[in-house]
């Protein structure tokens, strides 16, 4: 069957929450690999929440066309929100929540017949990007005694500044892609996780765009966001955002060929 925006509405158990998600997946009967995508603070719908938003789907699409199982994931409508983004005491946690969202999608796609349990990475944007960072260290919420783990991880825009309060390890190779004029998640605290972590766990590597502001990878003008809550802004609210073309090409091939390389 033929869906709307390419992907399957699927369904499946979460911390305490029943889990919803669009699926895409190749032709054939496979196992594939898989890679479980984590949208940011606005969450996985457009405006009219009738489709994800469109960054979201042309990722999801392009790891299809790779061959992979792309599983995207709704964190925030499940548990009654659209968006946190304006709201300064967010109730859905990239550090205490989503990681265990992260987990549950990683054994639900372990157990289908179409994926390949080993070759299982894991993307995310923004708050799910923190969401990957969190995931992926040692003492992740969510993660089971046993069972499968990510094979990989990839963070575009990640907030880095709280998990430089204590030692990060990773658990599974890590890729951050940066905007170097990114004022809502600026890269120089990821710079400086990359340093606390350097000869610890499994290795990070970074890339950052000059002149790309956050959510460079998207396809929506630069503007200014005045309502959104900001750390790292001196009101605590307002961020820039915008696609940056040479950039969003950039991330794509690093990070395609990051994660094959790490499929083999």
């Amino acid at each position: 069957m033929a869906w709307a925006g390419g992907g399957e509405p699927v369904t499946f158990p979460g911390p305490g929450v029943t889990l919803a998600a669009r699926l895409y997946r190749p032709a054939g009967d496979g196992p594939f690999p898989a890679i479980v995508l984590m949208h940011g603070c606005s969450g996985m719908w457009r405006q009219d929440g009738q489709e994800p938003t469109a960054s979201y789907v042309a990722w999801a699409e392009h790891w299809q066309a790779k061959g992979f199982v792309a599983l995207l994931v709704d964190s925030f409508g499940p548990r009654g929100e659209k968006e946190i983004c304006t709201q300064r005491n967010r109730p859905i946690s990239p550090a205490r929540d989503r990681p265990k969202d992260a987990y549950a999608s990683l054994a639900w796609l372990a157990a289908r017949k179409d994926v390949n349990a080993a070759h299982i990475h894991l993307q995310g944007w923004s708050n799910g990007a923190q969401t990957v960072l969190n995931t992926v260290k040692e003492d992740a919420p969510g993660r089971p005694a046993k069972g499968p783990e990510f094979r990989s991880a990839v963070a575009f825009y990640p907030g880095c500044a709280n998990l430089l309060k204590a030692s990060y390890r990773a658990t599974v190779p890590l890729l951050i892609q940066a905007g170097g004029a990114d004022d809502w998640t600026p890269a120089v605290h990821c710079e400086a996780l990359l340093e606390q972590a350097r000869g610890k766990g499994v290795p990070i590597e970074m890339d950052i765009y000059p002149g790309a502001h956050h959510a460079f990878d998207g396809f929506g003008e630069i503007r200014t966001r005045p309502k959104v809550s900001n750390a790292a802004s001196p009101t605590g609210w307002g961020a820039t955002v915008g696609a940056n073309p040479e950039a969003r090409e950039k991330a794509y091939a690093r990070t395609t060929a990051w994660v094959l390389a790490r499929d083999k």
